[in-house]
């Protein structure tokens, strides 16, 4: 192979470059996949509900994940799985973070009067439990996606910007096909999820751990949905806790029914608050300190 060919994989220190990795892992998550589908079509097993499908995606990630840092020869703890007391409790933190910055967001449209809320019948602990469980299964799921392997692979090798760019171009890419993304609610929702990325972005960069990034997920998505009842990213039709009635405002400032993920109000709390993120130091562990990319 020419020299300057054999530049273009391999790097200074002769291991394959960051690129290609996080490439290798976008490939080899499909194909497992789609390895998965057609064994279970072959075993004939049965159309499985979402709360369950979105489990099976979060473990198929994790192990296209294992495979590629075994292959560096590195652990998968080092993705930002280091269990224990300090993983829980910034697990907690970003779940409680997240239901603040979805909360803040639903008072200000309310308080431009946007909506009122009335309470929802037949909703309960058992509902919102199990929303919780699903929502938790996404937030696993979407992490480990776009937060772990190929994204921190990335950051190592182009730089913190690079990375959050192009995984937030890729993460609001990834929402185009949901309900609702058309015409005015595409773009403030595409502009928002963006923003949303990079948020979660910094949530693991400042902590070196998936625990803050998965709990802002969660809390941001349980708390819109199935406490305060608002579509989440246009993909759910089922009641929550509270019911917003609309009043007529328009869909940029209230998100209407693909949810607050495509109001003005969410770009500007977003906003801010990847402001206070950018400008925090951090909490990341002595031991991973080295690792830090400067952002």
């Amino acid at each position: 192979m020419p020299a300057w060919l054999a530049t273009c994989f391999i790097n200074e220190q002769g291991s394959v470059r960051s690129g290609w990795k996080a490439l290798g892992f976008m490939v080899l998550f499909p194909a497992l996949g789609l390895a998965f589908s057609l064994i279970a079509k072959a075993l004939h097993v049965p159309r499985m509900g979402m709360g369950v499908v979105v489990w099976i995606n979060a473990a198929i990630v994790a192990l296209a994940s294992f495979v590629c840092v075994r292959l560096e020869k590195r652990s998968f703890r080092d993705l930002g799985f280091r269990l224990g007391p300090r993983w829980l409790g910034e697990l907690v933190a970003g779940t409680l973070g997240g239901i603040l910055l979805i909360l803040v967001t639903a008072l200000i449209v309310k308080g431009l009067d946007g909506f009122h809320w009335e309470r929802a019948a037949g909703i309960g602990p058992r509902q919102l439990l199990a929303a919780a469980w699903a929502f938790l299964g996404v937030a696993f799921f979407e992490e480990i996606m776009s937060r772990g392997f190929p994204f921190q692979r990335l950051v190592e090798g182009a730089g913190t910007w690079v990375g959050q760019l192009v995984f937030a171009a890729l993460f609001a890419l990834g929402h185009w096909g949901n309900p609702g993304m058309h015409g005015a609610t595409r773009v403030w929702a595409t502009l928002n999820i963006g923003l949303a990325a990079i948020l979660l972005g910094f949530c693991y960069l400042r902590t070196r751990s998936l625990a803050l990034p998965i709990g802002v997920h969660l809390g941001w998505n349980w708390a819109q949905g199935s406490l305060l009842g608002f579509g989440v990213s246009g993909t759910t039709d089922t009641p929550g806790l509270w019911t917003p009635i609309f009043h007529g405002k328009p869909e940029w400032l209230t998100g209407g029914a693909f949810g607050l993920e495509a109001s003005l109000p969410c770009a500007l709390v977003c906003g801010a608050f990847i402001l206070l993120l950018w400008r925090w130091k951090g909490t990341i562990p002595s031991g991973d300190a080295s690792t830090a990319s400067a952002s």
